[in-house]
């Protein structure tokens, strides 16, 4: 049986700690003086935090977030930043990303050349499509523009995408957002189910999808392929990160 994951808020708590610790021995045993410059020092540290991240095997977008963080910290401290400032950062934030430290979930968002050959992979006939975890509803707005004999659907979770994804598709017949977790909603009525999340969920995305969906269904994951399940094919896109493609066919 497989161990179960590291709590993500854990696993940070500890990077920062290490971070600070090597940073700590770092300075003193190399260049006492850098402790004079605070933001320098701290940058110092957020590199270590995010080395010890890495290495204690964090998702790569949390590698970011430990080397700017108390460089960050620094910085707004010296600002003299009025309170209110801070609470509505955090409320920003909050509604953009929701609780990520939960579903390990970040915002990826579709590009056009992703959205393309999706559509290339869409049945030739009137089909139903969902998208789990849609963000700004980009990809489906592009689907949906060029399959106007499909219906579109999107699940979001955090408040900020699912606003702009559904603002942004109102014109739109053939589009539906909804605003929630989808792992509530059963994916039997669909013919393409496309996803874009992280390799955490991906083999309780799988088991979903074989207990609910059709035969003859695609279920096509961007990016992280699906541990132990062999795809009927791998696509590669045409764009500058090299995007990939599993393709399942249930």
């Amino acid at each position: 049986m497989d161990a179960p994951p590291a709590s993500p808020l854990r696993t940070a708590v500890l990077a920062q700690l290490a971070g600070s610790l090597v940073a700590y021995a770092l300075i003193q045993l190399a260049y006492p003086k850098l402790f004079a410059l605070p933001l320098a020092a701290a940058a110092v540290q957020g590199l270590c935090a995010a080395l010890s991240s890495y290495k204690l095997g964090a998702p790569r977008w949390w590698l970011t977030i430990h080397l700017c963080f108390l460089p960050a910290v620094v910085w707004l401290s010296r600002a003299e930043l009025a309170p209110h400032w801070y609470l509505l950062g955090f409320a920003l934030l909050l509604a953009i990303y929701w609780r990520t430290d939960r579903s390990q979930v970040p915002l990826y968002l579709s590009n056009a050349a992703t959205t393309r050959a999706v559509g290339e992979l869409l049945p030739p006939r009137p089909a139903r499509v969902a998208d789990l975890g849609c963000g700004d509803g980009g990809l489906l707005r592009r689907l949906a523009r060029a399959r106007t004999d499909c219906q579109f659907e999107g699940y979001e979770h955090a408040p900020l995408p699912w606003l702009w994804a559904r603002l942004s598709n109102l014109a739109r017949r053939n589009v539906s957002i909804h605003y929630g977790d989808f792992w509530t909603r059963r994916l039997d009525e669909f013919d393409l189910v496309y996803t874009f999340l992280s390799p955490v969920p991906m083999r309780r995305l799988m088991a979903k999808a074989t207990a609910e969906m059709r035969p003859g269904t695609l279920l096509i994951s961007n990016s992280f392929a699906i541990p132990e399940a062999v795809p009927e094919r791998v696509i590669e896109v045409d764009d500058s990160r090299r995007t990939q493609l599993y393709c399942y066919r249930l």
